[in-house]
């Protein structure tokens, strides 16, 4: 019986097995190939060696030392190496004596704890009569010792295979069998790419037979097999061509399970996509939107996003807002809006029990129970799984994840739902970010409409406010509008902005509303003698407020044409546009900001209106957008204006709105009047 430092390769299974193996077979231990065993034959080759050792101090006196270079490339790359016709002689050489030679076999291998080795085959070929015979023996028993390795150790992840020139499979794979459940009569031929899954059988075939055309020095592939069960786990295979006489003979190669690499490896680059898909988003739809992204083009083929109101009661039916719907299937996804549910339905048991919800069915056939809004989209896009995921933000559940998979490709696993709820969970900080922001911008807008009161109701005119809210803000910010009719009977128009977007802001525009609605009272006193007085309260009561503003009056002349008074405080002009499309700014009484200048005169200026005409009031956030002057802004507002000019006045400000806010940054105010014909 041969002497072994470690006892097994693996768990259960004894070095001397190889004992009598008509190869010399010797076996290494870690980066030092630490020498840990040698059969009888390859004990005739290289003489006694110590075991325990390092290779390169058990074999001191091989004369080539290049022999322990190869040993450490291999158990490095992984790739094995052949060597043909090796010149394996050890001691110092006399006049008598032969130089040996040996065909010699090196492989990576697991030994028993997971610490790698290499498997050391070795046949002294230095008496061969018959070079090409020799060679074939050793290739034919370099083989069978490797099969004979597979085998004896049992290994669970991991199997040999041997093809012909032309990629065939040329004899049984224990591990192929092992791993699918086929018979060598299913799979010789072509017939092993029917266990590799649909989705990755024609990339599969088309790279494997791309190498063997090509001769390519390796092939490297990994893909989804059929297990016994029926089931699919990733593999990877790698194969070499083995080269005899500068021909390929044969191709030889591996089958390694690496599913729990390729799932920590898709786990990792899922999370870290939804991370930075919503990192840099603010808005709730634009986070959600960003998700459902991820989620369709990494693990479903639809994705739906029900978003739950700010309180939610414990009765049903349950309403939600579908926020989000988007698929790469057939038909149109369920459209967006409200959506109730019954009692006894899936998204309620989602939202009630805080856990997800799988639902498998035939394909395109909906089991009763599902939501109305769904049915015809799952028949179409013959959808045969849905998985509900709730999101908790804060304590409640603030959303709910539809994920649905079609056709005949697998519906989401236990796997799959767990990772899509690891998915949420790191970017819970944006979505969370996202949904406070919304409330708080709801809050901030519902005050700012309370701020902002309904135009008056004036014979002969029309008259039409609106107001924005930035879409990157959630706060109150200083924007306001004004109308009202004092007891001279003639219409004040007033538009103004304070600097600032916070609770100080609002609350200084509100105090300059208030204050300029009552020194407007006094009709005998021009626009400009009003400002000049609010600008005294202002320095006053609110010495670090600062603000602009315009103040016109609309009042009936003896000819019953209509008449502006006007003044500008640091405020953007008006701008008066005829009903023939003509659109001009009215330049005149500029005079500085609310909060300086102290007691200064402030001008006024007198424009008629003609008939049908439009007088439009805004803020700046109409017309500014960042890095851009202010001139095209203005310029921009009048084109458009002018093409408005015979919209109805609610389209003309809706139409202003749509069409010159989408890179604007700001909150936007406006109020428009329109005075009668003839």
């Amino acid at each position: 019986m041969m002497e072994y430092v470690d006892a097994q390769l693996l768990d259960g299974i004894a070095l001397h097995v190889f004992d009598f193996d008509p190869v010399g077979v010797a076996v290494t231990s870690g980066s030092t190939h630490r020498l840990i065993y040698m059969n009888n034959a390859y004990r005739n080759i290289a003489g006694e060696r110590e075991l325990g050792v390092p290779v390169r101090e058990a074999f001191g006196d091989l004369r080539t030392q290049s022999f322990f270079t190869r040993l450490d490339r291999v158990l490095e790359t992984g790739e094995p190496i052949d060597l043909e016709n090796f010149a394996f002689a050890c001691g110092e050489p006399d006049a008598a004596d032969i130089e040996p030679f040996a065909s010699i076999g090196i492989s990576k291998i697991s030994l028993r704890g997971g610490e790698p080795g290499l498997l050391i085959r070795t046949v002294d070929v230095t008496e061969r009569v018959d070079l090409a015979r020799a060679i074939e023996s050793v290739r034919e028993e370099r083989r069978t010792t490797l099969q004979r390795f597979e085998s004896l150790t049992g290994l669970q992840k991991q199997a040999i295979w041997v093809c012909d020139l032309q990629g065939r499979p040329k004899e049984p794979c224990p591990g192929w069998e092992r791993y699918t459940g086929m018979r060598w009569e299913e799979y010789c031929g072509d017939g092993w790419l029917s266990a590799v899954h649909p989705d990755d059988r024609e990339r599969t075939r088309r790279t494997w037979l791309t190498a063997v055309d090509q001769r390519l020095s390796c092939w490297n592939q990994s893909f989804r097999v059929r297990m016994r069960d029926g089931s699919y786990r990733h593999v990877r295979e790698r194969g070499v061509p083995i080269v005899r006489d500068g021909q390929v003979v044969e191709w030889i190669g591996t089958i390694a399970d690496v599913e729990e690499e390729w799932q920590e490896e898709r786990r990792r680059k899922l999370l870290d996509q939804a991370a930075a898909a919503t990192e840099d988003l603010a808005g709730l739809e634009d986070v959600l939107h960003a998700l459902a992204d991820v989620i369709v083009s990494t693990l479903a083929d639809a994705c739906c996003i029900y978003v739950l109101p700010d309180t939610q009661e414990e009765s049903v039916p349950l309403t939600s807002e579908l926020l989000v719907s988007i698929a790469r299937t057939r038909g149109n996804p369920p459209p967006t809006g409200p959506v109730t549910f019954g009692p006894d339905s899936h998204f309620v048991e989602a939202v009630t029990s805080r856990r997800p919800v799988r639902w498998n069915f035939r394909r395109g056939e909906p089991p009763p129970g599902v939501a109305r809004h769904v049915r015809e989209w799952i028949i179409a896009a013959e959808v045969n799984s849905l998985s509900l995921v709730p999101v908790v933000v804060d304590g409640a559940v603030a959303a709910v994840v539809a994920a649905v998979v079609c056709e005949d490709r697998e519906p989401l696993g236990a796997a799959d739902v767990t990772l899509l709820q690891q998915m949420l969970n790191h970017a819970h900080a944006h979505l969370r970010n996202a949904m406070r922001f919304q409330h708080t911008q709801r809050v901030a807008l519902a005050l700012q409409h309370c701020l902002l009161p309904q135009p008056p109701k004036v014979a002969g005119l029309e008259i039409t406010a609106r107001y924005q809210p930035c879409a990157t803000s959630a706060e109150i910010g200083g924007d306001w509008y004004d109308s009202f009719v004092p007891p001279c009977g003639s219409l004040l128009l007033t538009i103004g902005d304070v600097a600032g977007h916070d609770l100080k802001a609002a609350v200084a525009m509100s105090q300059l509303r208030n204050m300029l609605r009552g020194l407007s009272m006094d009709c005998e006193q021009s626009p400009g003698e009003i400002l000049r007085r609010l600008n005294v309260a202002t320095e006053s009561l609110c010495p670090e407020c600062v603000a602009t503003c315009v103040l016109a009056r609309l009042s009936v002349c003896d000819d019953g044409g209509w008449r502006l008074s006007y003044s500008v405080a640091g405020h953007p002009p008006p701008l008066l546009v005829t009903c023939d499309g003509e659109a001009r700014y009215l330049a005149g009484a500029v005079n500085p900001l609310l909060g300086v200048g102290s007691d200064l005169p402030r001008t006024s200026a007198v424009a008629a209106l003609p008939l049908r005409s439009t007088l439009l009031l805004y803020t700046d956030g109409l017309i500014e957008v960042p890095g851009e002057h202010l001139d095209s802004g203005l310029e921009r507002l009048r084109r458009k204006a002018a093409a408005l000019a015979r919209a109805p006045l609610d389209d003309f400000c809706d139409g202003l709105l749509t069409g010159l806010t989408a890179a604007c940054s700001d909150d936007i105010a406006m109020i428009a009047v329109r005075v009668p014909g003839a």
